[in-house]
């Protein structure tokens, strides 16, 4: 078993799959564990570490509730992967033109698309349940402006943070396109939206909670089925516009490569989610914050920082897991420490050999501000086994 640590100071235990996690990580466990809606254990990732709301890297089976915070913001955040026909030698000696080409067709940061640029058939199934969800809860998007405007304009869109766009080689020389996006400004309001109204729902029916971030919603509260519809539709545009995103670099690569592929290998998948699931014979609502499902055989995308290996792997389906695994090599240092710590010559080393922006825009995505991926990687041999390394030869951040 790989589980390395079990904390016994809630009303059910936290098993943790690592050694290298902090006492903050800890404590916001313990506060998780000590909620009465958890059912039969929490599960913390080996890229664990302290979050907002709830510890990323963790896996929390809720019966008959959920808690909004421990979702987030960026709801339904994950990666997308393809590979594409292409080998290595068939690529560029200079990469920095197709970068730039693609940040061309790609808003980064708070930036979105002048016009539609989304596929129409993609608009309008997004725009149903869009309405669906107006329908029950028509304040759910009012803090946003322009919201009709903005969510179909950042479809397409990479946001910042850690979310990036990258080209990769695996051990067999094949070319990779892999993304990491969420669902934009709207995923964001939604979120926001539902975490206060749990907030004032637990102040309403006086829930003892070890954190206010931890407010939830039962089955049966007024909000409940308002925010599993929300959080649903949230999930969608997110893969959506993963989707998208891949669109539009496929049409940027066709311009260098005239004869390409796409294979059948591709994986869409979310590590900030809900989902109903049934684990340890209930049926319940396991959140996934920074966390992917493996299981047994499921393709899942597990990148490093922008300066190592990342993988495409497959899981093993480990129940104590909640069949799932880490979704990264997860943070070692809060992005205010790294700017302080770091220059830009740090980043040009750590990133030798990678087309990428080295300025100080991006020095808090440095690869020193993040755990070990491979130490990870050998964590959750347990949880998923590799079936391809990848290398990042160009990379865009948000």
């Amino acid at each position: 078993m790989p589980v390395k640590k079990i904390l016994n100071k809630g009303k059910v235990p936290v098993k943790i799959f690592t050694n290298d996690i902090d006492h903050l990580a800890m404590q916001q466990l313990i506060n998780i564990s000590q909620l009465p809606i958890i059912h039969q254990h929490v599960a913390a990732m080996p890229d664990v570490h302290v979050g907002k709301g709830a510890t990323v890297g963790s896996v929390i089976p809720t019966y008959k509730a959920i808690i909004p915070a421990a979702v987030g913001v960026d709801i339904g955040c994950g990666m997308n992967a393809v590979r594409l026909s292409i080998k290595a030698h068939e690529l560029p000696d200079n990469l920095r033109k197709i970068r730039l080409e693609i940040e061309k067709a790609i808003p980064v940061g708070f930036n979105q698309h002048k016009v539609d640029r989304a596929r129409e058939s993609t608009i309008r199934a997004l725009n149903v349940g869009l309405n669906e969800l107006l329908e029950r809860n028509p304040k759910v998007i009012s803090r946003q402006k322009k919201p009709y405007q903005t969510w179909i304009r950042q479809l397409g869109s990479l946001g910042g943070g850690n979310h990036f766009i990258e080209i990769c080689v695996d051990e067999n020389d094949d070319v990779w396109v892999m993304l990491h996006s969420g669902s934009r400004g709207i995923g964001n309001t939604i979120g926001q939206y539902f975490i206060n109204m749990a907030k004032q729902d637990a102040l309403r029916h006086n829930q003892r909670l070890p954190d206010r971030d931890l407010a939830y919603f039962e089955e049966g509260a007024k909000y409940f089925d308002d925010y599993i519809q929300a959080v649903g539709w949230a999930q969608d545009y997110a893969m959506a516009n993963r989707q998208e995103m891949m669109h539009l670099i496929i049409r940027v690569l066709k311009k260098y490569f005239v004869n390409f592929s796409l294979t059948k290998e591709a994986i869409n998948c979310h590590h900030n989610y809900i989902s109903r699931e049934t684990h340890f014979g209930a049926s319940v609502y396991v959140t996934r914050k920074g966390a992917i499902s493996a299981s047994l055989d499921e393709l899942g995308i597990i990148p490093g920082s922008m300066g190592a290996r990342s993988y495409i792997v497959r899981g093993l389906g480990n129940k104590q897991s909640f069949c799932s695994c880490a979704h990264g090599a997860g943070r070692s240092m809060s992005r205010s420490a790294a700017r302080r710590k770091f220059q830009r010559a740090d980043m040009e080393s750590q990133t030798k050999g990678i087309e990428c922006r080295k300025d100080t825009g991006v020095i808090d995505e440095i690869p020193a501000a993040y755990k070990d991926i491979d130490t990870v990687m050998n964590n959750q041999n347990d949880l998923v086994e590799i079936v391809h390394t990848l290398k990042q030869v160009i990379c865009i951040k948000g």
